[in-house]
């Protein structure tokens, strides 16, 4: 596909630390935090004029759904706002909190587990052709999502046969199949469940639940940006080798555990070859792809020359490369640096502590946002961008219609109902407008709905 949308579904962890008395559950917390919403929105689950979707999830998570980006910046800008949207929910939740007693600040982690080992996603979709036959897709696609942790993974310091050891990523452990149709009980690689969002006859929606939440926009552009381009390899029908590994969720492990990148991977086939090895070979492949179809984005360059940078510090072990661009070893730096200072282990409180708070998007407490302070975290977008994506839509997709559809239903106090597909005004007409194009950003329709508000 010459042109594509995707977007990101993130899932925050959410608690509560009292000032004094008056311990909450998080159950308790997420009513806080959802309270304003519920009174501006009438619900819990809601659409924003940005186009986003926001809603609490199962196990009281608060949920942020980008709107359709067809543009890889523009999707960091519209998911860069969604901590600004939370965290601007978690201090309203603060302040109501209060006003019952509950002194204490409420903190929101954009991560992937916690401390009592329950884990909570990020979730990748990617609108493909109907064309593309869904089984050679995975199978080209999960070798290299299994081993994409290289360059795209979280960090995190967690129990590795009983030793407290720094790892890859957080979501790995938590992964129990190569593709299936679960996404809690079972979680796999690949989700096969087929809701497109768009014409079922020609598009198909590739929702990928493996990869860590982004704090770096770097690590974020590499890792939508390279899964795009394999994509485009993909249904460019460009010829490629069987790498289809025996235990995917085996695999996925060792190579989270392993920092050099060499733990040995059986393949379908009984080959044995290490995630640098497969990587490279995807590197290669998709190098090549973009100098011989001339496929280009503005982002490429920047995505190879990031992917490359990250494989080779890893198989040199000098990490100094990338430390500012990718989540795990910015991370790393930082843990590691502070360890050896204070003379700790890994397994130490202060080291967990030190994991969790540099996924805290509390300005000015995070410690992500306090290394992007200070010029130790690269960025793709500036504020301004992301400002502008916290409440307006893109404007190159449908979005803008969902966009333009709510801001003006919710001006005029209208009751309505909208989702990602439909729209409609809950009147005496009842009218559904369907709008399965995700390319649209304008249909006939949906003006005259507008009109309709606007005369009212």
């Amino acid at each position: 596909m010459d042109r594509r949308v995707f977007g990101i579904e993130t899932e925050y962890g959410l608690s509560f630390s009292p000032a004094g008395h008056g311990r909450l559950t998080p159950e308790e917390v997420a009513k806080y935090l959802f309270r304003y919403v519920i009174e501006f929105g009438r619900s819990s689950n809601i659409f924003l004029t940005n186009g986003s979707r926001l809603y609490l999830d199962v196990g009281s998570h608060p949920e942020y759904a980008t709107a359709e980006c067809d543009d890889v910046a523009q999707l960091i800008a519209h998911d860069r706002a969604g901590e600004v949207i939370m965290q601007d929910l978690a201090e309203r939740a603060e302040l109501a909190l209060a006003a019952d007693g509950y002194e204490g600040s409420v903190y929101l982690f954009k991560n992937n587990s916690d401390s009592a080992g329950n884990s909570y996603g990020c979730h990748e979709n990617f609108m493909i052709p109907r064309r593309v036959e869904f089984a050679r897709l995975a199978e080209i696609l999960i070798p290299f999502l299994v081993t994409r942790q290289l360059f795209t993974g979280a960090g995190q310091v967690r129990e590795v046969d009983g030793e407290a050891r720094y790892v890859f990523s957080q979501r790995a452990a938590h992964m129990w199949e190569g593709v299936s149709s679960a996404t809690t009980r079972s979680r796999p690689i690949i989700n096969t469940r087929d809701e497109p969002h768009a014409d079922a006859q020609h598009y198909r929606r590739l929702h990928v639940i493996v990869g860590d939440s982004s704090m770096s926009e770097t690590t974020q552009l590499a890792k939508i940006g390279s899964t795009d381009l394999l994509l485009r390899m993909i249904e460019a029908g460009m010829p490629m080798r069987d790498f289809s590994i025996a235990n995917p969720t085996a695999a996925i492990r060792d190579v989270s555990h392993d920092l050099t990148g060499r733990a040995p991977i059986t393949l379908a086939d009984g080959r044995r070859m290490t995630a640098l090895e497969l990587q490279q070979v995807f590197w290669e492949k998709a190098s090549a792809f973009v100098e011989r179809e001339g496929a280009h984005h503005q982002h490429l360059p920047r995505v190879l020359d990031l992917w490359k940078r990250s494989l080779e510090a890893i198989e040199s072990q000098d990490h100094s490369g990338i430390d500012t661009e990718v989540d795990w070893a910015i991370k790393h730096r930082l843990i590691t640096g502070y360890a050896e200072r204070a003379n700790l282990t890994l397994d130490h409180p202060r080291i967990a502590q030190l994991d969790l708070t540099y996924h805290d998007i509390a300005p000015g407490r995070g410690l992500f946002d306090l290394l992007k302070r200070r010029g130790r975290a690269a960025t793709v977008v500036d504020d301004a961008e992301v400002e502008k994506a916290r409440t307006i839509a893109p404007q190159t997709t449908r979005a803008k219609l969902r966009g333009d559809f709510v801001r003006a239903a919710r001006e005029a106090n209208r009751d309505f109902s909208v989702d990602w597909v439909h729209m409609k005004l809950n009147d005496d007409s009842g009218r559904t407008v369907s709008c399965k194009d995700p390319f649209a950003t304008q249909d006939d329709q949906v003006e005259q709905m507008l009109a309709t508000i606007a005369s009212s």
